[in-house]
């Protein structure tokens, strides 16, 4: 009897358990539809996957990352602005950048080509500047006015129309006039934020920018309200960076926009003549080209004016984008102790360059870079990144080899682009342009250019080269530069952190 209760004890609990599974067991429907939630997951990965490899290895589109034949002229001209804190306390501003652009706009008449990365008269409520972009529209569409037959283009990027969700009264203004206006379009470039941008092509470019803004201007609080897809478009984060003046007769390669909350930026520029000119045109042609702007006019040269291709003992080559990192670490890299090295930098961020300066130090060159504190951006106040980590890191990496000063801002930036190797016995070399030292500047992400300039020791822009950093440096006539530690002390571990983040993932403008 004992032994049939057990049996049956026995069938009981396995014929529970054998019903439990069944309750368990997921039902073949939901496996169906799991496997297919995991299927469509798994694609959706490797699609993105795909995205991010292609969009930032895949082919430039021609013309972009461009080096000129080497030119030797009679001059390059230097030209500067800046702006500081006299003796006294007042603040000054010397300008001559944008008062050499009116020049060779009035000086034209054969053609003009300008390509300006930011150009727009928006602020922040309560800011007042010079309206220097007005000024630059009524200049351009006066001079197509008394030469209606001259060709004027004028390139820009797509954050003056805050990415497509408003028109630009200024670019507008042009077009009225028989301008040409190029709005870059750089989605053909790689992408710097892949994991971002795979998101941002696969699902949302396709929708466009265009519409009635609703929503705040992060930019500029006075400027016009933006849509949701422009904000989406402005996280991918690429841009025509560039900065040039061409016209048959001259070329000014700058490191400043004519926009009106940044007229008092400190700012440098080169102008150069001849053939080169030809070089530059090509160049933009290629950005032209990525927007279907049509045809450029071209640079004939003129034959009373006598210039050639090698009359001159200055060396000076046109670069764009990838072509610019080629010459920096070049240059950098044939650096020996003697040379001289300084760096008037907005943004510097690269590890390549951060490494070459680093190896330089080590062979002996002196190296003094002076940086903005990235303290403000048109009246916004900022947390110091790039520069204030990079500028810790360098220190302690050279053992103070690396001599580092802040540009004394107020509220302004000091926007320069610049890296001069003075060599006492032999040809000193300059670059400047509009190209930070960042990944997002250097490494074909962004539109950029940059004149390369290879000068005689103890001629006259050699010399200016000299005065102009010697200046800065000790503070001679105003108060231009400060100690490392006057900014340095303000960086924190969460800073050096948030910047490494940034700077593996991308999601960044540096």
């Amino acid at each position: 009897m004992g032994q049939d209760t057990d049996q049956q004890s026995r069938y009981y609990r396995a014929a529970a358990a054998s019903e439990a599974d069944l309750i368990n067991k997921p039902k073949p429907r939901k496996r169906r539809k799991r496997r297919w939630v995991f299927s469509v997951l798994a694609l959706l990965v490797l699609w993105l996957a795909g995205v991010i490899v292609y969009q930032t290895h895949k082919p430039l589109p021609p013309g972009i990352s461009y080096e000129s034949p080497l030119y030797h002229v009679k001059q390059v001209r230097f030209l500067h602005d800046l702006t500081y804190p006299d003796p006294s306390g007042k603040v000054v501003s010397e300008q001559q950048i944008l008062q050499r652009i009116d020049e060779i706009v009035d000086n034209s008449r054969k053609f003009l080509v300008i390509d300006l990365f930011l150009f727009n008269n928006y602020t922040h409520k309560g800011q007042e500047f010079p309206k220097i972009s007005q000024g630059l529209t009524d200049k351009l569409v006066q001079h197509k006015k008394t030469y209606p037959d001259m060709d004027i283009v004028f390139i820009t990027d797509d954050v003056n129309t805050n990415y497509g969700s408003a028109s630009n009264p200024l670019l507008e203004q042009m077009k009225s006039a028989g301008i040409r206006v190029i709005v870059t379009n750089v989605d053909p470039l790689r992408d710097s934020n892949p994991i971002y941008s795979s998101v941002w092509r696969t699902f949302f470019q396709w929708f466009g920018q265009s519409g009635k803004g609703w929503l705040p201007n992060l930019m500029a609080s006075d400027g016009p309200k933006m849509t949701v897809r422009s904000y989406l478009k402005l996280v991918n984060v690429k841009a025509n960076h560039r900065k040039v003046v061409v016209s048959e007769n001259t070329a000014l390669v700058s490191s400043g926009n004519v926009h009106d909350a940044s007229a008092y930026h400190s700012n440098v520029a080169f102008e150069v003549q001849g053939p080169i000119i030809k070089d530059i045109l090509a160049s933009e042609q290629a950005a032209a080209d990525l927007s279907n702007g049509g045809q450029l006019p071209q640079y004939i040269p003129d034959e009373n004016a006598k210039i050639k291709a090698n009359d001159g003992p200055i060396g000076v080559r046109y670069l764009t984008e990838g072509k610019v990192y080629k010459y920096v670490l070049q240059e950098i890299d044939a650096t020996k102790k003697g040379d001289t090295l300084w760096m008037g930098m907005f943004y510097i961020a690269d590890e390549k360059v951060m490494n070459a300066l680093l190896s330089a130090a080590d062979r002996g060159v002196e190296i003094r870079l002076l940086l903005d504190p990235n303290e403000n951006a048109f009246g916004q106040e900022k947390i110091g990144i790039p520069n204030r980590p990079v500028a810790a890191e360098l220190t302690k990496r050279s053992k103070e080899r690396i001599a580092i000063r802040w540009y004394h801002t107020t509220a302004e930036q000091f926007h320069t682009k610049m890296m001069y190797i003075h060599k006492p016995d032999a040809q000193s070399i300059i670059m400047g342009g509009s190209t930070n030292m960042t990944p997002r500047n250097l490494d074909n992400y962004n539109l950029e250019n940059e004149l390369w300039v290879s000068v005689p020791s103890g001629a006259a822009l050699d010399l200016q080269m000299e005065s102009y950093f010697d200046r800065l440096w000790n503070n001679k006539g105003g108060s231009f530069s400060l100690d490392l530690s006057a900014y340095q002390e303000k960086s924190t571990w969460f800073k050096d952190m948030l910047f490494r983040i940034q700077k593996a993932l991308g999601f960044t403008t540096f």
